[in-house]
């Protein structure tokens, strides 16, 4: 890769870590891939290295605001799943090491709102009987990617019912989407443009959750596992 090419690489930003819309990402053969989806694949967008650099920063950021505090965090699965297993991981350890101490259970939601690579309007909360447990708790809901942000909103509004006594979210992506000009989570990971990535645990239709990089598929991917 040209060192113009780098010039693209994500800079920082209070938004996160901001990858323009002219980064090209990686070849694949620089990666060690499973061979099954290397045809699927256009590019590993974010190395798996770089993912868990950023994470250790959000948890050092997170205690550094809402440390001493008892935490529910609640996962979004299924794509949130590794990012909050590795979020929570890094958390407990700076908390070992740190004056301030952080007392986190994790529960867990799921949420449906895509067909394919489009998102729709439909949101489905599945889990959403035990939210009534939020009531007076401090919760930081950890997602996997922001896209329109209507789907967080919907989800921040049914919370809000069960008057938690406060609501974070962390993001590890949120994308430049056309549809979101208003929505920005507390803690964001990356911001990238509006492209479907999958990998570490993003998935199509449930394949490539397997990928430890976040990836671009290929519009052979999408048409291999489309429903």
């Amino acid at each position: 890769m040209s060192e113009g090419n780098m010039a693209t690489f994500p800079c920082s930003t209070q938004r996160g870590l901001l990858i323009s819309e002219t980064w090209p990402g990686y070849n694949l053969d620089v990666f060690t891939l499973p061979n099954h989806y290397c045809e699927d694949l256009e590019c590993v967008f974010i190395p798996h290295g770089v993912i868990v650099d950023r994470i250790e920063r959000l948890a050092s950021d997170i205690m550094k605001d809402i440390g001493d505090n008892h935490i529910t965090v609640l996962c979004v699965l299924k794509g949130g799943y590794k990012f909050c297993a590795d979020l929570v991981e890094h958390i407990k350890n700076l908390s070992r090491n740190s004056e301030r101490f952080i007392s986190m259970r994790v529960d867990f939601i799921r949420l449906r709102s895509y067909c394919n690579d489009k998102s729709t309007e439909d949101l489905q909360i599945i889990g959403g009987e035990e939210l009534s447990k939020l009531t007076g708790k401090n919760v930081l809901i950890v997602e996997d990617v922001i896209g329109t942000g209507r789907t967080m909103k919907a989800l921040l509004s049914h919370i809000e019912k069960y008057n938690p006594k406060m609501v974070k979210v962390a993001s590890l992506l949120v994308k430049r989407s056309p549809g979101n000009e208003t929505y920005r989570p507390d803690y964001t990971g990356f911001e990238i443009p509006d492209i479907f990535v999958v990998g570490y645990a993003l998935d199509y239709n449930e394949h490539f959750r397997d990928l430890h990089h976040i990836c671009v598929i290929s519009e052979k991917g999408k048409e291999k596992y489309k429903v």
